[in-house]
């Protein structure tokens, strides 16, 4: 491993210079105005593949945005670890907030500033990065493929289908996943569990146009009212989610899990210092860290309807809308907790209003054992690049697809990620540590080490 983690020191200023490549490309997955970025990305990272060493690299079509599939296969009587990564990013608004060009990507205090920084272009980028250097030293222990999506920010929509026509092809031991996070620098971890998504829109409609809100207010429904009514009763004054049935299949933890899942370090008082919050809040008679990892909750992402520009104008608003997210926690199914929600909404607007409930996308909650032999490589790893054992830990995020992979190729994934909360993902200022970048690189590559060494 000398020569492979030598290669890598010697050459961190180039990979960074080639990181810069792919965050100027706005690849972003929910603007359709970005469709040829997509492309664009994807023929970028295909190419690099190849660069960095690949027998073969595709840009592979779905209904969708492409799939970057790449392959490099030592000898097929060896392990094989699937590496999963996305190319797309969140929107940048408002871009007002952002210090920095969003994708103009500078390096700044010792951090990489710009949209995707790190999630997920830094991150999967330093899978290349660590592939590239075991090829070019002849280390590489394992054979390695790539699948690297378009869609994840917008639900992966495509690629189940994608995977069950590839199957052959994605056959692997395990996948390994960097699009999660570390709980702090000096407290390094690998997530074991996600939560799940249902992800929703609502439409309140009253009258069939806006209307003067002197000459009606009063007497005619407001559908911005009903619908900040109708979201509030969503959630009670104990941050118990309302929806009848909601809760039937989260499982309590017992008194001792509980002990267990509190034991990781965690301040609240650094908490809400780094959020600039004066107290947190939450379902009563849980820790925030039980609030984020192992309960579900509800969030309006958005929520819109009548004037919003500049200056005044009084009407009462033909329509309003709203987005809202539920996370969930296993045993939820999300197609489920769709129709309790929808029945719900429906169920509770007044007949003052017409209201409309649409799905847009989800995913099942995931648990990846600690006792797989991929768990223990990447444990070792993190071991002999941080001086300290991970500790096993459950997202409140989710990653909707980690759970197709198991249900459609029957792998598990470990979930090796080394983004910090200070990154600022999905929110204006995104960027990414430099140490971060390197030392994820190096773990990576201990990984196939151990990972070949333990199979």
């Amino acid at each position: 491993m000398k020569k492979t983690i030598d290669y890598i020191r010697a050459n961190r200023e180039r990979f960074v210079e080639e990181l810069f490549g792919v965050l100027r490309i706005p690849s972003i997955s929910a603007e359709s105005r970005h469709k040829d970025d997509m492309v664009r990305c994807a023929q970028w990272l295909a190419e690099s593949l190849l660069k960095a060493g690949a027998d073969m690299a595709e840009v592979m079509p779905t209904e969708g945005n492409p799939v970057v599939y790449a392959q490099k296969i030592v000898d097929p009587a060896k392990p094989t670890v699937l590496v999963y990564g996305h190319y797309d990013v969140m929107p940048v608004d408002p871009v007002d907030l952002w210090h920095t060009a969003p994708f103009e990507p500078v390096i700044k205090e010792g951090r990489i500033w710009g949209r995707g920084a790190n999630d997920d272009k830094g991150q999967s980028f330093m899978h290349v990065k660590a592939f590239e250097a075991m090829t070019a030293t002849g280390e590489l222990p394992c054979n390695v493929k790539f699948m690297i999506e378009g869609e994840e920010e917008i639900g992966s929509e495509h690629l189940g289908t994608w995977c069950s026509e590839h199957k052959e092809m994605l056959a692997a031991d395990v996948i390994l996943v960097s699009d999660t996070s570390l709980l702090a620098w000096d407290t390094p971890s690998i997530t074991c569990g996600l939560r799940g998504l249902c992800y929703m829109e609502v439409e309140v409609t009253g009258p069939d146009k806006d209307l003067h809100s002197g000459l009606y207010g009063g007497a005619v429904a407001n559908p911005a009212n009903v619908l900040a009514r109708l979201i509030a009763s969503l959630v009670d004054e104990n941050g118990h989610i309302t929806i009848p049935h909601f809760y039937d299949r989260v499982r309590e933890l017992t008194p001792a899990e509980r002990k267990d899942f509190n034991k990781a370090p965690f301040s609240l008082e650094r908490y809400k210092d780094a959020l600039s919050i004066g107290e947190v809040e939450g379902e009563a008679g849980y820790t925030t860290m039980e609030r984020t990892g192992v309960r579900p909750s509800l969030d309006v992402n958005g929520i819109w309807g009548g004037y919003t520009g500049e200056g005044t104008k009084t009407v009462i608003p033909s329509k309003a809308c709203a987005k809202i997210s539920m996370r969930l926690v296993p045993d939820q199914s999300f197609e489920e907790i769709a129709r309790l929600f929808t029945a719900h909404f429906e169920a509770i607007a007044p007949p003052s209003v017409k209201v409309n409930v649409k799905t847009l996308h989800g995913g099942e909650p995931y648990v990846s054992p600690t006792d797989l032999p991929a768990y223990r490589a990447a444990a070792q790893a993190i071991e002999d690049t941080f001086g300290k054992t991970p500790l096993p830990f459950y997202s409140g995020g989710s990653i909707p697809i980690i759970s197709t992979f198991e249900k459609v190729l029957g792998l598990k994934s470990i979930l090796m990620g080394f983004g910090l909360d200070r990154d600022a993902i999905h929110s204006p200022n995104e960027s990414y540590g430099l140490e971060n970048f390197y030392r994820g690189i190096e773990t990576i590559a201990w990984f196939y080490k151990y990972f070949a060494q333990l199979r």
